[in-house]
This record gives C-alpha cells, structure tokens and sequence, in this order.
C-alpha cells in the first residue's frame, strides 16, 4: 500500500465529518427529568421515558436547546425560527423504544462556517473558491458547516466475551440506560476538508469552541465528544465525486487522523486496481492500524423518518435567541487575536492558551499580576511548564515569570521550582533562595570565569576562529560549570562572544 503523500499527488480526497457532542453540563435529560449522570449504578438514572414506556411523554429541555442554538452562533451559524423534532427509526437493545428522537431537514441552526490555519502546503481550490495563502506555505481552509442538530443519544452498551476490538465477537453484552436521553448536538460538515490534517484541526478547533461555551466537556476520552468521518476519492483535476465510505465513533485525534490517512491509501489501492469502492460503515482498529468492515451503509429510507407526534414544532422568538447571543464568550480566535496585540505574544502561544478557557483564566490572572513588558514571559510558563496543570495557580506562575524575565532563574530551574511549590501555596522566590538556585549577574566576577574557561578550551578557541561558531555553546557549559550553576547563561554567552570576537 502506498504512503498517504504518493496517494495525494494523484487523488484527492474528499472528507466529511460528523461530530456528536453530549451536552455533559446539563442536569438532566433531553426529554425528561432523570439526572444526567453516567458515573452512578448503571440503569439508576431511568424513567418511562428514557426506556421508551407506552404512553411516555417527553418534554423538551429548554437549556440543551439554549445550548445548540449558542454552539451555531460560535459557528457561524444561521438560527432556524422554526423546527422540528423527527422519529428514526432503528432496532438495537441501545434504543428501548426502537426509534431515536432527532431533528428532520431543517434543525435548529444550519449553514455556517469554520475557517482553519493549516501549516504546510497542502491547500487545494475549496467549493466556494476561497483559499488563501500565507508566504510560509500555510493557508486558510473554509470548512462549511451543513447543520448543527439535537438528537438524544442511545444507551451504553458493554460487550463481554470474545476478542477486544472485534465487532461481533461478543458473546454477551450488558446495558446501562443512564446515558439514554442525553442531549446531543451533532454537527455535520460539508464535503470541504482535503487532509487528515484537515480533519484533526477542525475536530480540534470545534471542541475548543464548545469548551469555551461551556456546554460539554468534550471528554473524547469517556465519549462525550466522538466523531464519524466520512470519506471518498476522486482523481485530480477531475469534479465527480467517488463512493464514500463512513468510520464510526473515532474518539480520539489520532484515531481521526490515522483512520482517515488509512482508509484514503485502501481506497486508491483498491481503484489503482481495477476494483470499485463500496459505500459501507468501517471500523477502525488502533492495535493493526487498518479499518474492518462493520455494515453496509444504510440510507436515508431505511431510518422511515417522519415528524414525531408527541413533540410539537419550535418556534424560537428574537428574544430567546438574542438571550443565547449574550451568552457566547469571547471565542477562542478573538481572545488569541486580542492576547497579540494587547501582550505581544507569539501566535503560537497566544493560540495554545486562548484554546482552553482553564488555561486562559490561569493565564489572564497571571498577567494581571506583573508589569506588562513580562506577560509574554507569563505565556511562556503557562505554555511550558503550566499547560494543563491544576496544581498551580496564579500567584505561582506570576512569581516565575518574574524571577525569569530578571534572569534570577533558568527555565530548567522554573521546572525543579514549579515542582516544589506544585500543590501548595508556596512561593517561588522563596524556594530559590532556599536552594540558592538564584543566578549571578556580577558582570566583574563572571567576565572573570569567562577568561580562565577561554585559557583551559585552547581547542574550542581554535574551533570559533575557524568558523564554528556552535562552540559556544559547549563554553557556556564550561562556565556554568565553573560557576556551580549559579552564573547567568545568557550573559556566560554574551561575554564569550564579545571575548571571542574581540
């Protein structure tokens, strides 16, 4: 089988996913009032309605339905006045009552549009036209959302016996109905992502969008936020679309990303080799790296679809939907954009921080505790040394970036002090005094280490006069050891320079 890159130069691929998000922060079900909780005693959390009782009635839950309507404003998304909920019909012991409640043709937001930095030269001329193009090579890819509609999810299923990973290969399965009636929003792209890559960063960029709002957890880890992906190939430079074929429930970037390049390098070889794609659901398997056949794809017919009689039509006011409005935060790519012009950050770490709104509070309540010019080095702590931490607070990372925009400190050292007050209350300054890690800046005194160093590396002197300048760095580790640790490096360096060149 050839790699992914040989693929690409002949084929292209077309993508599409669909991305099913649990709105975990509710208290309780789409259309009932269980508790929405998947960590109790399985089946604790059920009712007539979740286990689909005759005569159950369900009630629709006002917040989940404030909650998709603020995740297509973040997205771009056109707010539907009217809508409905539909019937879909499927038998599986996951769905007690044989259908699951979902929206028809026209869901609660519809049309909008993601735009995505990619690195890399891999752009190719999107539907609408619209690619651009920055003098690195990276581009901005326009990804059309379809629809971004409210479903229920179905129960937990637990398969024991048989081979792990292997579809069919239980021979007994268990239910947990705790998780049946959940809210779900499930967003369906348009067929405009071209890369694995691609994919990764929109499935990335999504669920930043949806922890900012606060409305999942977005956990790909426990399947609060899984994805389905859709793929096809058509040779370049030509416009008809191939058979796509569907991978279900990827629920990690990765998985994304490697099920994807996987299936797009079988499709070619099997078209490279006279034969004909079919349109079926596959399943990736991590542990051999290859997707399996699950089921031929069903189609639209097969659900028997139809607007279900027990939950009338929506009808959302200005008011309600203008309510939500004002509930969406400062997005992700508006707070990175504000962190470059108002701290001068890089936009890489601008971007890390500003994608997790933990971390971005962490961030902000550093900043807010140190003189401007170091919030850049606030950013470099939070991004290397803080990332995901909840171990250390605010007070902590301020106190850090000080000592080291002053020098006091290395950034090896930061770690061993961050280690040390991680937990606690703690206090940085505190703790690199007691070790005596706090550096020396005696300009005199280390000028002298400088001489004595250059006198012992005759070699490396040699080396620099020749033209090899990465000696330095092997003479600034002479003089930190000279010093005991205690000398400044980026002075050590600086000296050296001036000496050498001198």
């Amino acid at each position: 089988m050839r790699s992914l890159a040989e693929v690409l130069q002949d084929w292209e691929a077309i993508i599409g996913l669909e991305i099913h998000t649990e709105l975990t922060t509710l208290e309780t079900k789409m259309f009932c009032g269980c508790k929405l909780s998947h960590d109790d005693e399985p089946n604790a959390n059920v009712c007539p309605v979740c286990l689909g009782m005759p005569g159950a009635l369900p009630v629709p839950n006002e917040k989940a339905i404030e909650s998709i309507v603020m995740a297509g404003i973040a997205t771009n998304c056109e707010v539907m006045r009217r809508s409905m909920f539909y019937r879909k019909h499927y038998f599986y012991p996951d769905m007690a009552k044989n259908f699951q409640t979902t929206q028809g043709p026209v869901a609660f937001v519809m049309h909008g549009r993601l735009d995505l930095e990619v690195a890399g030269d891999g752009a190719s001329e999107r539907p609408d036209g619209t690619i651009e193009k920055a003098s690195d090579g990276s581009y901005v890819a326009p990804i059309r959302i379809l629809r971004i509609h409210m479903e229920e999810d179905a129960a937990k299923m637990n398969h024991l016996g048989g081979s792990e990973g292997r579809i069919g290969g239980a021979t007994e399965s268990l239910i947990d109905y705790n998780r049946c009636g959940t809210p779900l929003i499930e967003l369906v792209t348009e067929p405009d992502l071209r890369t694995p890559e691609e994919a990764r960063l929109f499935m990335e960029k999504l669920r930043q969008t949806f922890l900012t709002l606060g409305i999942s957890d977005c956990s790909l880890e426990h399947g609060s936020m899984r994805c389905d992906g859709n793929v096809s190939l058509r040779r370049r430079g030509t416009s008809e679309l191939g058979t796509k074929t569907e991978m279900k429930n990827l629920n990690s970037f990765k998985a994304l990303h490697d099920a994807l390049a996987y299936e797009i390098c079988r499709q070619a070889e099997v078209l490279e080799g006279g034969g004909a794609v079919r349109q079926e659901t596959r399943h990736w398997e991590p542990s051999r790296r290859r997707t399996v056949v699950m089921r031929v794809k069903e189609t639209a017919d097969d659900y028997r679809m139809y607007p279900d009689p027990d939950l009338v039509p929506f009808d959302l006011s200005d008011e309600f939907i203008e309510r939500c409005r004002a509930r969406v935060p400062e997005l992700p790519d508006a707070k990175r954009d504000r962190y470059v012009r108002d701290w001068d950050l890089k936009r890489y770490d601008a971007a890390r921080i500003a994608g997790d709104p933990d971390v971005a509070g962490l961030f902000e309540s550093a900043a807010s505790a140190v003189d401007a010019s170091v919030v850049p080095m606030v950013a470099k702590v939070v991004v290397n040394l803080a990332f995901g931490r909840e171990d250390v607070n605010a007070a902590q990372v301020a106190s850090l970036a000080r000592l080291l925009a002053g020098d006091a400190i290395t950034f090896a050292q930061a770690r061993e002090v961050l280690e040390a007050v991680a937990g606690g209350d703690g206090d940085p300054e505190h703790i690199v005094d007691e070790r005596g890690l706090r550096q020396s800046n005696d300009v005199e005194a280390l000028a002298t280490i400088v001489e004595n160093v250059l006198r012992s590396c005759t070699e490396q002197v040699r080396q620099y006069q020749e033209g090899n300048k990465k000696v330095v760095g092997y003479l600034v580790g002479q003089c930190m050891k000279a010093s005991r640790g205690s000398g400044n490096p980026k002075l050590f360096s600086q000296l050296l320079t001036q000496r050498l060149q001198s």
